[in-house]
């Protein structure tokens, strides 16, 4: 028959289960596991002391038990704090924690009421629950989005029933009350108790499992010295761009960016510098392209802008801008010299029925024809098409 000794006993499993879990995310660097896992930790051991009340001493079944409860709390808290980036209110916490303690031990050794007990704790969670609650924003990336709403509505749902729990014992303060009591009501607010710690250590396993995906996911579609799209990420948005092209019969444009005399640059001033020029280089041209372009780096010092929607003027319009935007010199320190670069850009437009790797030829004849050219220009394969072709240099940097 289900008792208040055998949910302690459940709950401590379930917080063993956890506490693995959250190990095995340890090595993820997610901001919270280390708080997390001792809040479980501890949780443990308080568990353990409470189901042991009437074999231990009070001292250790009552007041220490109740002390690292109150503890698992509170690192919860700040576990989720951190994990958002928020600092942590570790003096309010541990006011609040003493305060709660001390009452503890009021309605142990002046009065001894498990009731008022009850109300003190229960309090104390309760108003970190909600604050849990309040703490979790909605995140922007929608691939977190379930497990912070988890989180936040299991929290909210749980300062709920400990706030009721208080409200309910505090009526009961002059009742007698045995600590592991198998009425109904105290089972009922027995388990939501101690499952309280469980619960929100799976919205924070959740949250952290999600993290981790999508950092993984943002690692595989974005180069990790300029933060651009990767050229896998290129050209998966380049096969939908394509298909929803043909299918609608709208325009598509690619331009083709490459820094002129990019190894000069590294040789000269070292690729310390040839890599603050790359990182420059996407800040400037993501500044300039219209909102629905798509900006990749394919490889060295070669980028791609995929334009949807576009026509041919549009397409020589964003290419101009991002060439004028990118005829700079980057001022790398104070006393230092700037760094002068260029760019020169191939532009072509998808043709009817043609495959995607038909427009990237025709856009890299361009880009050559730009640095056959002169460089620091932008050279378009239909002009090119209607000039009767150019022959671009085979020296292309």
């Amino acid at each position: 028959m289900l008792n208040a000794l055998s949910l302690l006993l459940v709950t401590t499993a379930f917080s063993v289960v956890m506490l693995l879990v959250l190990s095995s995310l340890a090595g993820s660097k997610v901001a919270g596991i280390r708080e997390w896992g001792q809040a479980n930790a501890l949780a443990i051991l308080a568990l353990l002391l409470f189901a042991s009340r009437g074999v231990l001493p009070d001292l250790l079944s009552i007041e220490v038990a109740n002390g690292m409860y109150i503890a698992t709390i509170a690192l919860m808290y700040a576990g989720f704090r951190r994990h958002v980036g928020l600092p942590v209110p570790e003096s309010l916490l541990l006011a609040g924690g003493v305060a709660t303690l001390a009452a503890v031990a009021v309605f142990h050794y002046a009065w001894d009421s498990l009731p008022l007990r009850s109300v003190a704790v229960s309090t104390y969670y309760a108003s970190i629950c909600f604050a849990i609650a309040v703490t979790l924003p909605v995140p922007p990336d929608r691939r977190l989005r379930y497990p912070f709403a988890f989180t936040r509505i299991a929290a909210s749902v749980l300062g709920v029933i400990h706030l009721s729990r208080a409200l309910f014992y505090g009526m009961e303060a002059w009742s007698p009350m045995v600590f592991l009591d198998a009425s109904t009501y105290n089972l009922m607010f027995f388990g939501a108790g101690t499952l309280a710690l469980p619960a929100l250590t799976l919205g924070a396993v959740m949250m952290s499992n999600a993290q981790v995906i999508a950092e993984t996911a943002y690692a595989a579609d974005h180069d990790h010295l300029t933060g651009a799209p990767s050229r896998r990420a290129f050209f998966a948005a380049a096969e939908r761009e394509h298909a929803r092209a043909q299918r609608r019969g709208s325009g598509l444009g690619l331009l083709l960016v490459d820094v002129d005399h990019f190894k000069r640059i590294n040789d000269t001033h070292g690729h310390a510098t040839g890599d603050q020029v790359l990182r420059d280089l996407v800040t400037h041209a993501q500044e300039v392209i219209r909102k629905i372009d798509y900006c990749a780096r394919l490889g060295g010092e070669e980028f791609a802008v995929l334009l949807p929607d576009a026509n041919h003027e549009t397409a020589l319009a964003v290419a101009e801008r991002v060439r004028a935007a990118l005829d700079r010199a980057l001022q790398l320190g104070p006393d230092t010299i700037p760094v002068a670069y260029t760019v020169s850009i191939g532009v072509a437009m998808l043709e009817p029925e043609e495959a995607f790797a038909g427009l990237m030829v025709r856009a890299d004849k361009a880009l050559y024809a730009a640095k056959a050219g002169g460089r620091n220009r932008v050279a378009s394969a239909e002009t090119m098409a209607r000039a009767g072709g150019v022959e671009g240099s085979e020296a292309r940097r």
